[in-house]
């Protein structure tokens, strides 16, 4: 730099002259410092655009069983804040997202009944900006591989699908191990479909009112509409009714067998049945499996019972039929009277509806959360109502109802709310109905032949068992045929199995979907079947 007190030549400059210089030298320096500070921020930039997370996220190859890593996965149902500071890693489903900022992101992530938060926040030499942004871009659904920590929140989380309330996930690494590749956007979202319609309807009034989504929207798509909490809860109570059942018939006695469901004939009852072409002939689907338990009995077999499907072609488009649903089906051979059946069954119910929030409590509150419902009311002891009882109570309440008339749906769920304010009982049974209205293979009653020994069970006002003693006479059997105008020859081999000595027995049928669609409280059978089937519904 030249000096600012002389010229080149050492002449003194003037105060003018050295004021010039100054000012210059001054403004060269000031462009200095800029362009330092400039070449520094472009490094900054340049440094930060680099990632150095890419280590930590991203998508997997998929799953050819290339290695076996024996990776210790944790469940989201043992999260709790006792376990603060754990590392853990875990699959889930990515149930939803949100960014309130690009340094920072929301998730909820699932595990059949359970949901968790987890949160996602650029970190120093951890978490990037970028991973940040492609985590939130993760299409919900996807399944994905999480490492985090878990970390005890100061206060419970607001949000109403996520169960641990008072602990989340802190994401240090994130993998998408399965994608989500449907074309287009999905149908529906998983956290929609576990909105009660209550939550609904008080959200249309507000800026971001919530979608309802149709029972066929959402049978349509039902592999989607599984995956909810709520269908997570009642098809482990689906499994728990027949667990109980099946435990309850094991401690008695009972052997489970499996019939056929092809038949010869189709004459069992008067409900319709599906042809099918077999072979050079035709066949039917089993109307149940009546004919096989009663045949088991008959080769003394003593107590069976059966989980299976049912058949029934009626044109029945309601609430509470369907074309195929699953039959929890026993016979069992009485030493002097029938009740000592009916009276087994009572048990096998209490059993059921005693041992199931026991058991199923969380699943049960799952489930309520989403379609609110009464307490299913069970008794102390057994409500077992006889027919003509039953007809005069329907009489006193004002409904026309004939003696030996069948119950209407109308008169049964009547009967049910006159049942349950006089017994306090969701749960009865109702003995001896008319004998016209039974199959032909019911016992008359010994003291009026225009009744039968026979019974039905019912739930919330609505049949969901139905059963009787078994006439186990050949030759009544032939009788009992004949009045019904069904010749002997389309039952030959059911006939013959009495022909060689049947014991007195008794059983009944009870349809599972139905038993769970009232318990729960769900308004549609449909609800309690995973895949239903009706006369307008054969898929998926």
């Amino acid at each position: 730099m030249w000096c600012l007190t002389s010229s080149p030549d050492g002449t003194p400059l003037s105060d003018k002259q050295r004021r010039k210089r100054a000012e210059k030298a001054e403004k060269e320096r000031i462009k200095a410092e800029k362009a330092a500070r400039l070449a520094a921020e472009q490094a900054a930039r340049q440094a930060a655009d680099v990632d150095f997370a890419t280590e930590n996220y991203g998508t997997l190859p998929m799953n050819q069983s290339q290695e076996r890593k024996n990776l210790q996965l944790f469940s989201i149902a043992d999260i709790s804040p006792e376990k603060d500071g754990e590392q853990v890693t875990l699959h889930a489903r990515l149930q939803t997202s949100r960014a309130p900022s690009a340094k920072l992101a929301f998730f909820t992530l699932r595990q059949n009944l359970n949901c968790v938060q987890a949160t996602l926040a650029q970190a120093p030499e951890k978490v990037s900006r970028q991973m940040v942004k492609w985590a939130t871009s993760i299409t919900p659904e996807s399944i994905v591989q999480v490492e985090g920590t878990i970390t005890k929140v100061p206060k419970p989380i607001e949000s109403a699908s996520v169960t641990v309330k008072d602990a989340e996930i802190k994401i240090s690494k994130i993998f998408v191990t399965v994608p989500v590749t449907w074309d287009g956007q999905v149908p529906f979202y998983v956290d929609d479909a576990t909105r009660s319609d209550a939550e609904i309807e008080a959200s249309q009034d507000t800026p971001r009112p919530l979608p309802p989504i149709a029972l066929d929207t959402r049978l349509d798509n039902r592999v989607l509409d599984l995956r909810t909490p709520t269908n997570q809860a009642i098809f482990r109570l689906s499994h728990g009714i027949c667990r109980l059942f099946r435990e309850f018939l094991e401690n008695n006695g009972f052997i489970e067998i499996h019939t056929p469901k092809l038949q010869g004939a189709a004459t069992e009852s008067g409900a319709s049945v599906f042809k099918v072409d077999y072979f050079k002939g035709k066949a039917f689907l089993a109307q149940s499996p009546q004919l096989g338990k009663q045949m088991a009995i008959s080769a003394d077999f003593g107590r069976v019972f059966e989980i299976g499907p049912v058949f029934r072609a009626e044109d029945s488009n309601t609430n509470r039929h369907m074309t195929e649903f699953t039959g929890l089906d026993l016979e069992m051979a009485f030493k002097e009277h029938y009740h000592e059946v009916s009276d087994l069954l009572n048990e096998l119910f209490f059993f059921i509806f005693t041992e199931l929030p026991k058991r199923y409590g969380a699943e049960i509150a799952t489930v309520k959360r989403q379609y609110p419902s009464e307490d299913f009311l069970v008794p102390e002891k057994p409500v077992n109502l006889n027919f003509k009882e039953a007809i005069q109570m329907l009489r006193d309440a004002g409904y026309e109802v004939g003696d030996l008339d069948d119950l209407s749906t109308e008169t049964e769920r009547a009967l049910g709310k006159l049942v349950r304010d006089k017994y306090q009982t969701d749960f009865y049974m109702l003995d001896k109905f008319p004998l016209d209205i039974r199959p032909f293979y019911t016992m008359p009653d010994p003291a009026d032949n225009k009744y039968s020994n026979s019974y039905d069970f019912f739930m919330r006002g609505q049949e969901i068992l139905s059963g009787a003693q078994r006439v186990h006479d050949a030759k009544f059997l032939e009788e009992r045929l004949a009045a019904a105008n069904i010749p002997v020859s389309a039952m030959q081999s059911y006939v013959d199995a009495f022909r060689l000595g049947a014991p007195p027995h008794a059983g009944g049928g009870i349809g599972l979907e139905r038993v769970l669609m009232l318990y729960l409280g769900l308004g549609n059978i449909r609800r309690a079947s995973m895949f239903p089937r009706d006369p307008k519904r054969l898929e998926p």
